[in-house]
């Protein structure tokens, strides 16, 4: 019953991943509907027999005041991957590094932070990448929440990829 459940919005856009008990209960509330079910398995009562639901859509449309991703050290970890962005290595302690330093006018911005180990961190010191001689491996970037759903998930489902516009 651990299971991950697509939740899409009325737009068919969407918005969350719930558990299966949450999304069968929202199911029979009549809030939101089945969108497509898991065949391979199903759920079975002592006289119903219910289809496993892997994406359900809302019935009424819900406005998100929020849709972006707050920046926060966690969330540029999980953006980076766990991984150094000069050197590419995860096995390392790391850290939060600002491309163009705080003391040359850098800011707290997603696409001025990026994750570093403890090593390039220090190699680099008070530098832009440039003045350090060092690559940046990946462009920092604003993650969008479809990002972090999939992050949320880990092992995606099929049958989400058109939802999530990775098709």
């Amino acid at each position: 019953m651990n299971a991950k459940v697509l939740i899409l919005n009325q737009s068919y856009e969407p918005l969350t991943v719930c558990n299966i008990k949450k999304a069968i209960v929202l199911i029979y509330l009549g809030k939101a509907e089945l969108v497509v079910q898991d065949k391979r398995k199903e759920l079975r009562s002592v006289s119903k027999t219910f289809p496993w639901p892997s994406i359900i859509r809302l019935s009424q449309f819900i406005t998100l005041p929020y849709k972006r991703v707050v920046l926060t050290r966690k969330n540029i970890l999980r953006r980076d991957e766990y991984k150094c962005s000069y050197c590419g290595r995860g096995d390392l302690p790391l850290t939060i590094d600002h491309v163009v330093p705080k003391s040359k006018g850098g800011i707290d911005s997603w696409d001025n932070l990026v994750c570093a180990c403890t090593f390039c961190n220090n190699k680099k010191g008070d530098r832009t990448p440039v003045e350090a001689n060092m690559i940046l491996l990946n462009r920092p970037f604003k993650p969008s929440h479809i990002m972090f759903i999939k992050n949320v998930v880990g092992k995606l489902d099929e049958n989400w990829k058109p939802y999530l516009y990775l098709s």
